[in-house]
């Protein structure tokens, strides 16, 4: 059975901007990325499938990214975004999975890191609307920072029944060292049953221009530690990743560190984990 890449985007900017993408350092990935770009890279990598992930906050990107998974087989599953405080959000969830690639919608995220509230997860009418989320079997992705992770904690805590995926291991600030808060944070989230994490993004944590495996080996072992591998996923994060390092090194990255590992450990890393908490087909 190949690899499963938990975690990539596409976008195509002449269909819209994304306004993330700004300033002289994201230059290297200021253009178009499509399906066709990743899908030799993943090939020669071993990877048979993927996990799709939103990028804006906008109702017209999930059905665009569920038909590019009907018409490829390389995308497993797709992970949307919807309006979680709108009313109607449970309508919304069964609209989307009535569209053409309905069927590979397995999870739905927002971006919580650029939300300035701290709490903002834990407010009524977003707790609703995970509510819906769980309610129609799917998965809620988390992309917070590290001083997020507390409230993600919360809402874990309260609902039992949605199971929540920690995107880039909660983004440690792996570029100035720190440590501690963060490391403390993810083991409190682990501790609960309905989590789990991807291994992802730890590259562009880093320095770009001169980080190595060694510098991203202690938060690897941190993770681990606190998930286990039948809680943890590898994802490349591409094409963020190109930023500072190629697709093919990150793969190879994540082997390095997780050589340590048993063939069952590593088998469900890089395949079964994401298998089973996505339901891919």
């Amino acid at each position: 059975m190949g690899m499963v890449d938990a975690h990539h985007h596409v976008w195509d900017l002449s269909v819209r901007d994304q306004p993330w993408i700004k300033g002289d350092e994201m230059s290297p990935i200021r253009r178009n990325f499509g399906l066709s770009d990743l899908a030799v890279e993943a090939r020669e990598a071993g990877v048979t499938s993927t996990v799709l992930v939103q990028t804006v906050t906008t109702a017209d990107e999930t059905p665009e990214l569920l038909a590019l998974a009907a018409e490829h087989d390389l995308v497993g599953g797709v992970v949307g975004w919807t309006d979680l405080t709108a009313p109607d959000v449970a309508d919304e969830l069964a609209r989307l999975r009535e569209l053409p690639g309905g069927e590979k919608l397995v999870g739905i995220r927002h971006q919580i890191q650029g939300e300035p509230d701290p709490l903002w997860i834990l407010r009524r009418d977003v707790l609703r609307g995970l509510e819906a989320v769980a309610a129609a079997g799917l998965v809620y992705d988390l992309v917070v920072l590290p001083h997020q992770l507390p409230a993600a904690t919360s809402a874990a805590f309260l609902l039992p029944q949605l199971t929540f995926v920690l995107d880039h291991v909660g983004k440690p600030p792996i570029a100035t060292g720190e440590w501690n808060a963060w490391a403390g944070h993810l083991h409190t989230l682990a501790t609960l049953p309905n989590t789990a994490a991807k291994l992802s993004g730890l590259p562009t944590e880093a320095r770009w221009d001169d980080w190595t495996v060694e510098d991203l080996r202690p938060y690897t072992e941190t993770a681990l530690e606190a998930f286990g591998a039948d809680r943890l996923m590898f994802g490349s994060d591409w094409p963020v990743c190109l930023l500072a390092t190629t697709y093919a090194e990150v793969v190879d990255t994540a082997r390095q560190l997780t050589s340590d590992l048993s063939d069952s450990e590593r088998s469900a890393l890089f395949t079964d984990t994401a298998r089973r908490v996505y339901a891919l087909k």
